[in-house]
């Protein structure tokens, strides 16, 4: 009824939650000109972007927390600005050393969605926090919001791809095209690049009834080949989470794929840094 499932997980998760956890409290960049890893996130609107960064602060915090608003109302980007997003340890002016930028949603409409050019100019550090982004326009130099003299704080360290299971199938060629400039402006920047998939617990009834389930999902694995196929990213850099949305409370096993996907993208970011 719930569609196929392996007799076993085509992939095995490594760590535990306890163990991630002490190393996100743990982790500090080895780069001593880097206070932070920087991490960026892009993709569709409404793919679960801001809701990923919300489950990442309720999982480091225990408890669900809406510091991003929604990705999407009525099909539009709900986010309009840039901004960067940190985690408080709990104790005051305390902060983990990573964090986050969220971006305007990618549209397949030349003219509407986030300009590919802004996101380059994102990675390279040029754009300043509060920078409103505007339909199809890129960030014009010289401007307000432009930082001209970028240091390795306000680069991009790990740039990874945001991606809904439910809706991957309908994605124009005209989107894929700007996710693959996107993604081949990351690559001569140096920029380790990563994709997660989300919404899984909506692509498969199976992983809705039991998220445990996920690894073992033939439809997720044909899931993560069609992602390698549509962007040419190696499918151990493809990623399944399912975000915190209609839950009032945490999971175990919801935190496991959040954090394994984290430490996996310091694991990327800190390889970027160390090459520096």
């Amino acid at each position: 009824m719930g569609g196929a499932l392996l007799s076993t997980p085509w992939r095995e998760m490594s760590g535990a939650k306890t163990g991630d956890l002490k190393f996100m409290r743990d982790y500090k960049p080895q780069n001593s000109e880097c206070q932070h890893l920087r991490i960026l996130l892009y993709g569709p609107v409404g793919a679960g972007k801001s809701s990923f960064i919300n489950s990442v602060n309720s999982v480091l915090k225990g408890s669900m927390t809406g510091r991003c608003a929604d990705d999407a109302i009525g099909g539009e980007s709900f986010t309009k600005t840039f901004k960067t997003y940190r985690f408080p340890k709990g104790s005051p002016k305390a902060f983990y050393s990573f964090v986050f930028n969220d971006i305007m949603g990618i549209e397949s409409n030349a003219d509407l969605g986030i300009c590919v050019e802004d996101i380059k100019l994102a990675m390279m550090g040029h754009v300043k926090d509060g920078y409103e982004f505007k339909n199809g326009t890129a960030l014009a130099k010289g401007s307000q919001s432009y930082n001209a003299s970028p240091t390795l704080n306000d680069k991009v360290h790990v740039l990874v791809c945001v991606i809904p299971a439910d809706k991957l199938a309908l994605m124009a060629d005209e989107f894929i095209g700007k996710m693959r400039e996107v993604r081949l402006a990351a690559r001569d920047l140096g920029i380790p690049q990563l994709a997660i998939v989300t919404k899984v617990d909506e692509a498969c009834p199976n992983v809705r009834e039991n998220i445990k389930n996920v690894h073992k999902s033939k439809s997720l694995k044909q899931k993560v080949e069609e992602v390698n196929a549509k962007l040419g990213l190696s499918v151990n850099r493809i990623f399944l989470v399912k975000n915190y949305q209609s839950d009032v409370s945490v999971n175990d096993d919801v935190d496991a794929l959040i954090l394994s996907t984290l430490r996996q993208m310091i694991s990327y970011g800190e390889d970027y840094l160390d090459n520096l």
